[in-house]
This record gives structure tokens, sequence and C-alpha cells, in this order.
């Protein structure tokens, strides 16, 4: 590991808060990922005789859900989910916004001003009422999700490169590679982009943490995955029927598991971003 990456890292290790983001995020993978190869479930054939069982009745640790689910399998298998279109979702809007605003900061004048027009336009629309439209004309899946998702929350990470990109065409080692006959595109996949690459990879996080709350948002209002699939957002909109009943048990599992992976996400974010940033610990 060279110097500057070592700096990063103890300046990364001395945020706590990131160390706890961290932590969380690899429980979290270990949990829904490993978690389902120990403890086994029955989670597509429904056992409405024992719908909703209290936590420990029967051998179902946090109890079942209405349609007879063990309720901690399906936290797995809904995180499994979850995590999956997150993740993706997130790098997919961090690639595409990456390379939209290197390209318009790069490029300068009316290419730059159409661009980052169609940036503005984007950003005016919520990109929560584009999901929902979206889930209401087309079968939601795993896939569609993560191509929707990515392509609503791109704007942000546009516009961020888009300024990286200005305050680095005019470096001197820019300058240099132009006068040597480099082209526009070995200038933005060479330079622009390899040296914007801490904001690129700090944006990546919070858009990853952006993306779960989007995907609970749309399962929320039951324009999610159908089942028997399953993630955290629709768990907690049908816990939410039998709420008046006393059922936290269908609630607060899969409503804690979604803070927490936001949490984990934006916490290791704030630890990236003083790790690449020169002003936070210094040498």
């Amino acid at each position: 590991m060279s110097g500057p990456n070592v700096r990063r890292a103890k300046r990364f290790l001395r945020n706590k808060l990131a160390i706890v983001g961290f932590t969380l995020l690899i429980l979290l993978l270990v949990f829904c990922f490993i978690g389902p190869l120990f403890y086994h479930t029955e989670q597509v054939l429904t056992a409405l005789k024992e719908g909703r069982l209290k936590p420990g009745v029967n051998g179902h640790p946090l109890g079942t859900d209405d349609l007879g689910y063990d309720l901690l399998g399906r936290l797995m298998l809904a995180g499994q989910t979850s995590l999956v279109i997150g993740l993706a979702a997130g790098v997919l809007a961090t690639l595409i916004g990456t390379l939209w605003g290197a390209i318009a900061g790069y490029a300068g004048g009316w290419i730059e001003a159409v661009m980052m027009r169609v940036v503005d336009a984007g950003i005016a629309i919520p990109a929560l009422f584009l999901l929902v439209v979206a889930a209401a004309i087309t079968t939601p899946s795993v896939p569609m999700l993560i191509l929707v998702i990515g392509l609503v929350s791109w704007l942000v990470p546009a516009r961020l490169m888009r300024a990286e990109s200005v305050a680095l065409k005019g470096r001197a080692y820019v300058e240099s590679m132009r006068l040597m006959g480099g082209g526009n595109l070995r200038a933005i996949g060479r330079h622009i982009i390899p040296n914007a690459i801490g904001t690129v990879i700090v944006n990546a996080t919070f858009q990853i943490a952006d993306a779960v709350l989007l995907v609970a948002y749309v399962s929320f209002l039951g324009l999610g995955i159908p089942p028997p699939a399953a993630n955290w957002g629709g768990m907690l909109s049908d816990g939410l029927t039998y709420a008046h009943d006393g059922a936290w048990w269908l609630i607060l599992p899969p409503g804690l598991l979604i803070v927490m992976t936001v949490c984990a996400f934006n916490f290791i974010g704030d630890g990236l971003r003083d790790a690449f940033d020169v002003k936070f610990g210094g040498h």
C-alpha cells in the first residue's frame, strides 16, 4: 500500500463512526447472505395456521408474519433483496453520473450548458414520483428496480463530478497531456476521473444509502417486488396492517434494519470523506 493510501486508511480508522458503520455493514452482510446457510426456513409455501405467532413460540425466535413465514428467516431473505438493489443501483447511479459530469465539465461551452440543463430538469422531478410511475406501469422486479433507481439517482453525482471536472481540466498535467497530442477521452479517463476518485467513492456510499431508502419507500407504498420475494420496506408495510393488534415484531425488526443499513453507509461515507480530504488529519 502506497504512502497516500496508508494515510487515508489511518484517517478513516480514526473516525469512530466510520468504524461503527463498517462493522454494521459487515454484520448485515453476514446476517443476510450467510445466515440462511445455517438458519433454514420455509419462505415460499405459506403456513396460515402459524400466522402472527409471537416471538419464541413454536421455535420461531422473532415470531411469524400473517402468512406464517418465520420472521427471522424472512428478514434474511428480504435483506438480500434490499442490499442487492441498493448496492447495484447506487453503483449504477454513480457510474452514470460520473461519466456525464466529467464529460460536461471537461467539454465546457454549449455542450456543458445542454448537459447540465438536462440534470437540472431531472432534479426538479422527485425521484419517488418517477419510481412510483415506473412501478405502476411495469411489473416490479429486482433488475427493473435497479435500473429505475439508478436512472433517477445519477443527477447529484453528475453535478458533483462536473464541478470536479471543471476544476481539474485546467491543471498542468492535463494541459501537458493536450500539448503531447492526447485526446479528450484520454484526458477524461486517465486524468479527470482518477483524480476525482475520492469524490466519486464518497458519493457512491451516499447513493447506496439513498437507494436502500428508495426501495423501502416504493415497497412501503405497495409497489415493490411481489411475493414470495420480500424486502424490508414491504415487510414494514405489511406489518403496519396489524400494528393496532399489538404485533410489534412485524414492524420493529425491519424498521431497525433499514435504519441500521442507511446509518452504516452514511457513517462509512463520512469516514471516506475525511480520509480523502487532506484538511482532516494531516499526515
